[in-house]
């Protein structure tokens, strides 16, 4: 159990003038996020994982700020439909384009995990085979180690 407080409930937007502002913010976390998530993807397919990393810290911050803003937007749907429907429409529609371009971003964290995750197992086959002893079946021939028997392995991130 978790001795978190529960999140504060976002204060619904009151003005025109209010929700102009709210959408305002959003939009400029929208920019500055795709900025960081355009270049931790560049940074991650030209293999500079180190450089990617340290964009952690602004990507955390920035997807809170998204985070609150999209939270105090919910709660005031009934007022934007009703008073600002123009501002929502372009709003979603801006939305659509950003969650497409934080797709692209997932597309290739997940593919350089996937790749990443198939060379270590590769080297620890490889190392396994390497080690084991040699082993030869009632025919005579070198039989493979049984799957999943692998060594550990251990890496130096200070590379």
């Amino acid at each position: 159990m978790s001795n978190r407080a529960p999140a504060p409930v976002p204060q619904p937007i009151a003005t025109a003038d209010e929700a102009k502002a709210v959408i305002g913010h959003l939009n400029e976390v929208m920019d500055a996020l795709l900025q960081v998530v355009e270049r931790e993807t560049d940074l991650v397919r030209s293999g500079r994982m180190r450089e990617a990393v340290q964009l952690e810290q602004a990507k955390s911050e920035l997807a809170r700020l998204y985070a609150g803003d999209t939270l105090r937007l919910k709660a005031s749907t009934r007022f934007l439909q009703a008073q600002q429907p123009v501002l929502l429409k372009a709003l979603r529609q801006r939305h659509e384009t950003f969650q497409a371009m934080l797709q692209i971003n997932l597309t290739v964290l997940a593919t350089t995990h996937a790749v990443a995750e198939g060379v270590i197992r590769g080297v620890a086959s490889e190392m396994t085979r390497k080690s084991g002893p040699q082993i030869y079946g009632a025919s005579g021939r070198q039989v493979a180690p049984r799957p999943g028997h692998s060594a550990p392995v251990a890496m130096s991130r200070s590379l």
